[in-house]
């Protein structure tokens, strides 16, 4: 039945695990179970194995004795992954306003519009429009390399638990974020959007710091 594995479904696996985790639809310590996972991705343990073994090497799941977990960052790690988050996607950003193409200008804008129309109860639109968003900067900055480093610097901070946790007057605030950051790549301004990018993660990062109370005397310092 499954004589042949595409490396296209070694893909979509990856790519899938590694959305849910950083998107936080995986929790941390979930267990990945080989046969589950082929299961459930109608594929051969093949490339669940070889995919769960690329989220180790990308620091995203740690081996357990009956399978694999999703890795738990310390606070540590979480203050190491929101610094080097804010320098690469905020170059992503910068590269965007350069090399986005006018169709891909009119997605983020298309993205920006419909995220503006939700209301701040409509918590699983809120994560995908904000992942989409997010997305759609990284694909128009024309660096695959640079969108997996990002992926790599750990979970994205606005996930499911934190929208649902977070107000309306925060989720005006990261749609303002958005529209700095959409107006900066539209009028070309490299500067400006990358400067816009990173206040945006500094910001994000402060709420999910807060409402996962990480830290009762606040965030660290990732200015």
């Amino acid at each position: 039945m499954y004589a042949i594995e595409p490396s296209t479904r070694l893909t979509s696996v990856f790519e899938t695990l590694r959305r849910e985790i950083v998107a936080g639809e995986l929790r941390p310590n979930s267990p990945l179970i080989e046969l589950d996972l082929a299961q459930r991705f109608e594929v051969s343990r093949t490339p669940v194995r070889e995919s769960l073994q690329r989220l180790a090497t990308a620091g995203l799941v740690v081996p357990r004795k009956r399978g694999w977990a999703v890795r738990e960052f310390t606070t540590e790690e979480i203050r190491q992954n929101a610094e080097v988050r804010m320098a690469l996607e905020g170059y992503a950003a910068g590269l965007a306003a350069t090399r986005a193409s006018a169709a891909q200008i009119a997605e983020l804008k298309a993205i920006h519009d419909r995220r503006l129309a939700l209301h701040s109860s409509d918590e699983e639109m809120r994560v995908r429009t904000n992942r989409e968003f997010h997305d759609a900067i990284m694909a128009a900055s024309g660096n695959g390399r640079l969108t997996n480093a990002i992926y790599h610097s750990g979970q994205f901070y606005f996930n499911a638990p934190i929208a649902r946790a977070a107000t309306g007057d925060e989720l005006a605030l990261g749609n303002a974020d958005h529209e700095l950051i959409l107006s900066a790549i539209s009028q070309r301004s490299a500067e400006a959007a990358e400067r816009a990018m990173r206040a945006h993660i500094k910001r994000t990062f402060a709420v999910f710091w807060r409402l996962t109370g990480k830290d009762v005397a606040g965030p660290p310092d990732v200015a």
